[in-house]
């Protein structure tokens, strides 16, 4: 770089470098050699991972996911395409100078780039946390210069082209939206002081609690001391250990808890609509998508929702036969074809390289080997690779649909991907690599309040919030409109607030137990 930027470069470089900040020299050195390979972010990752909720781990794993876009741009790209000399050293003091000086390109600064990523991708998910990490992402950028192997205007660029690498991210994997911008509809509940009078169904086998912390059990008995809580072992009936709770929770103040996945909370709501007792959802799975939903991501968002008597109205919806006897119901997803070997896929795959990326992958891996679907919706027939129904509008559109806005909008959304159009595979493959998906003419997507499959011949399953049954010839899907209450706290506390909150909960137990 020349010219009049070159020179504006280097009088900023010069000043830097005359400049005597207090304790610099200490901390700064190190921290840019912490950050070196990423090491500082992806041990902010695991940290993250291991310690925080739901919204910290998809934070931990977006930042990762953008910190590796930045570095491969960088490092590959830029780098190459201007080629700039690293400063001179004269001007800077020995003290602060690295052991080893880099010999690549000095335009732009890779750390700065991965710092800005890492920090931007983790405030697109969690924006508290990312606050917390933003002086720390502008100490690594800034140590840059400091230490004498990047001009000002490499660590800007860099941090630019981070930033628009987490920006990118969210291109196939949309951020989950901040509690502010889901709507909920607000309905009365019993508060239950301390818990009592709710009953609750552990389910041992749906994942191990909540990473990082508490046992199931323990930590229900710490939030809510005087609830019942019933596990269910192995060897056990769920179905039946959820009938005697029931009964014992419309003995006791008429309130059903359940603790475990996706699959066992849907046999809880269906029990608890029938019965008309409200539902405590308390996330025990591995990954949680109604308790998300429905607005209680921790244990400590439900049991300060009960303590508060503070619930939302859910739909449910419904799987009948053709003879219009009810087969099962579903509180999140419902699909036929393709989509239950999909999801086993993509779940193997999301961990490392994000949801989007491992649906897009899983999606053309099942279809190399898919055998299409002939079938009749609404009348109309179809040849179709898979068929997919929500409990409520998904967002976003495509395969990996991540939240509802909604959970209580009367509506099935239904998404199918035709096989009938010339080289269906093939563009369909093309479209969910490139991330648009949405925007293919295979692929399509309507909200209904009523749908009906017929000529189920070819189809030996149905596939429901993570469970199967067999598949009759013919199927009505539609919604029990605000059939079920759900305790959810009004206001959200962010994850920060959430150990405060358990302090607050167990600090209160202590007080009641040396009073009794």
């Amino acid at each position: 770089m020349t010219g009049r930027i070159g020179s504006i470069d280097q009088r900023w470089f010069e000043r830097v470098a005359a400049a005597r900040l207090p304790g610099a020299e200490q901390v700064l050195p190190p921290l840019s050699a912490a950050a070196n390979h990423g090491r500082l972010w992806f041990g902010t990752a695991a940290a993250l991972a291991v310690a925080g909720g739901p919204a910290a781990r998809r934070a931990a794993w977006r930042g990762v996911g953008a910190l590796a876009l930045a570095s491969l741009t960088t490092n590959a790209v830029a780098k190459y395409a201007v080629r700039r000399h690293r400063p001179v050293l004269d001007t800077v003091p020995r003290v602060r100078r690295l052991t080893s000086a880099p010999w690549t390109s000095s335009f732009p600064s890779g750390h700065a780039a991965s710092a800005a990523a890492f920090v931007t991708g983790v405030a697109l998910e969690a924006p508290r946390y990312g606050a917390l990490l933003a002086p720390v992402a502008a100490a690594v950028a800034f140590s840059r210069v400091y230490v004498g192997v990047h001009y000002p205007g490499d660590v800007l660029a860099g941090c630019a082209l981070g930033a628009a690498a987490a920006a990118v991210s969210c291109y196939w994997w949309p951020p989950r939206p901040q509690p502010a911008q889901i709507r909920r509809t607000r309905v009365a509940a019993p508060a239950l002081a301390d818990g009592e009078g709710l009953v609750v169904v552990v389910n041992s086998g749906s994942g191990k609690g909540v990473p990082g912390r508490l046992p199931a059990r323990e930590h229900l008995e710490l939030l809510l001391p005087r609830a019942e809580i019933v596990e269910h072992g192995p060897g056990d009936d769920l179905g039946d250990v959820l009938d005697k709770a029931v009964a014992r929770a419309a003995d006791a103040a008429g309130v059903l808890g359940v603790c475990g996945g996706d699959g066992t909370v849907n046999a809880a709501a269906l029990r608890a609509a029938a019965a008309g007792l409200p539902l405590a959802v308390f996330p025990g799975g591995t990954l949680n998508h109604f308790a998300l939903d429905a607005g209680t991501p921790t244990f400590e968002d439900t049991a300060y929702a009960v303590q508060r008597g503070e619930a939302v109205r859910i739909d449910l919806a419904r799987v009948r036969d053709g003879d219009g006897a009810d087969v099962t119901g579903f509180v999140n997803t419902f699909s036929i074809g393709l989509y239950p070997e999909l999801v086993r896929k993509r779940e193997k795959l999301e961990g490392r390289i994000g949801k989007w990326p491992a649906a897009a992958v899983s999606f053309v891996e099942v279809l190399r080997t898919a055998e299409p679907l002939r079938i009749r919706l609404d009348g109309h027939d179809r040849v179709l690779w898979l068929l997919f129904a929500g409990n409520g509008q998904y967002l976003p559109d495509g395969l990996a649909p991540t939240h509802r806005p909604r959970m209580d909008d009367g509506l099935l959304d239904i998404r199918t991907v035709d096989a009938q159009a010339p080289l269906a595979r093939t563009r369909v493959a093309l479209s969910a690599l490139g991330g648009a998906l949405r925007r293919s003419r295979v692929f399509r997507t309507e909200r209904v309040e009523q749908l009906r499959l017929s000529g189920l011949d070819q189809v030996a399953a149905l596939a429901y919030d993570g469970e199967t049954a067999p598949a009759p010839d013919a199927l009505v899907l539609d919604k029990r409109q605000a059939a079920l209450t759900v305790y959810s706290p009004a206001v959200a506390l962010d994850e920060i607030a959430q150990g405060a909150r358990t302090a607050m909960l167990a600090a209160s137990r202590g007080r009641r137990t040396r009073q009794g």
